[in-house]
């Protein structure tokens, strides 16, 4: 799908901006000319063929799409009228009805891809509000298709909540390898050996549950029904907690997720 409108991205400099920009102009969804960003300081060294101004408003008067790609910090003093326009958030914790409020638009669309959206393999929740429409949904799907996988959701709890779970992005899987890593080096094999193990096993599996696309649950169950060294790793981490503390640490996550809307 291409489609002949103009999307401007606010905080096009930044990573995830840039890694939105880059997934949209690769897949020729849109021309060059017809992508416009936004940046603060200095302009990048991307997109030469693209419009980049430091000026917001004049970005989203030119554009038929406004993504917002700012901290909710920085988002709070942005004085931008979208008039009418199809305006797509993708901060944490900003709700549908400050988005509309702020930026004069009923057409708002919340949605949170993650760091992968780098490499094309974001997975992108999205809800929007009650003035988007069936054409909005489209370009919606259009683009985060460009990052990877995207959902529209049923609520606005929904992205919270998978702003702690999937909005992390590579940090919980780099979390898991990294004490794995602590723990090889700890037994004293060498960082070099313990890294390259870790980060294959990480990638690797990463790889096979895409391919296979199986239940988590079921790929578990197999290695715990084989009863060898794995599964007596998992029995021995379940045992320690494992699961009850990725249980507290997604609720903590959607917690600060809710608290940063009611800020907003």
């Amino acid at each position: 799908m291409s489609v002949s409108m103009r999307i401007g991205i606010i905080g096009g400099g930044g990573w995830l901006g840039g890694a939105i920009a880059g997934s949209i102009l690769d897949s020729g969804l849109v021309n060059p000319e017809n992508l416009g960003l936004s940046y603060r300081n200095e302009q990048p060294r991307r997109f030469p063929n693209s419009f980049w101004t430091t000026d917001n408003q004049a970005l989203a008067d030119r554009s038929d799409v406004i993504l917002l790609s700012v901290r909710p910090d920085d988002w709070r003093p942005l004085a931008v009228d979208a008039s009418g326009r199809l305006v797509i958030s993708v901060m944490a914790g900003i709700r549908l009805a400050a988005l509309s409020e702020r930026h004069k638009t009923g057409r708002v669309v919340r949605a949170l891809p993650n760091a992968a959206a780098e490499v094309g393999k974001s997975y992108t929740p999205w809800i929007g509000a009650n003035d988007v429409t069936r054409d909005d949904r489209s370009v919606v799907r259009a683009i985060f298709e460009t990052c990877g996988i995207e959902d529209e959701v049923a609520s606005e709890s929904d992205i919270d909540y998978l702003t702690g779970l999937s909005g992390s992005g590579p940090a919980f899987p780099a979390m898991l390898a990294a004490a794995m890593m602590r723990d090889a080096v700890a037994r004293g094999l060498p960082a070099e050996v313990a890294r390259r193990a870790v980060n294959t096993v990480i990638s690797g599996a990463g790889r096979l549950l895409e391919r296979g696309n199986e239940c988590p649950d079921d790929v578990v169950q197999t290695f715990l029904d084989y009863r060898g060294t794995t599964a007596a790793a998992i029995e021995g981490m379940r045992t320690a907690g494992f699961d009850a503390a990725v249980a507290e640490g997604l609720s903590l996550a959607f917690k600060k997720s809710v608290s940063t809307g009611a800020a907003s």
